[in-house]
């Protein structure tokens, strides 16, 4: 009863705000602990390991790989923050991981563009 409660008083903010204010509104602190970089999204992770060559397209793929590894692994879905689209404007409900979640890595690896970039000598500098 109190989570509907503060989810309407957060949405009602948000609906009174500007676009990207709403969105940080509805985000909470999980759009904080991004900022501070305490949970990584999958472009912060292409940023860490050097793939900036990785198309939309791809990095898409890729955040699909590394979801399947953490629902395998936790059973559920991963935490969820709204993201402004780094080309297109778009805001997006994206997950966010913590940045040494096992996942993260074995969506490196089975993903076959980004494979190269799970060997050893990748994953050490990460």
């Amino acid at each position: 009863m109190i989570r509907t409660r503060i989810r309407r008083l957060a949405i009602r903010a948000a609906l009174g705000t500007s676009k990207a204010l709403g969105y940080r509104c509805l985000s909470g602190i999980v759009a904080l602990l991004v900022d501070q970089g305490r949970l990584i999204r999958i472009g912060d992770l292409i940023d860490r390991v050097g793939a900036d060559e990785l198309k939309d397209g791809q990095r898409s793929w890729l955040g699909r790989h590394v979801a399947k590894a953490y629902r395998a692994a936790h059973g559920g879905d991963a935490i969820k923050v709204w993201s402004q689209h780094r080309t297109t404007g778009k805001w997006n409900h994206v997950h966010a991981y913590n940045p040494v979640e096992p996942a993260l890595y074995a969506g490196l690896a089975t993903y076959k563009a980004t494979r190269h970039l799970a060997q050893t000598d990748y994953a050490r500098c990460a």
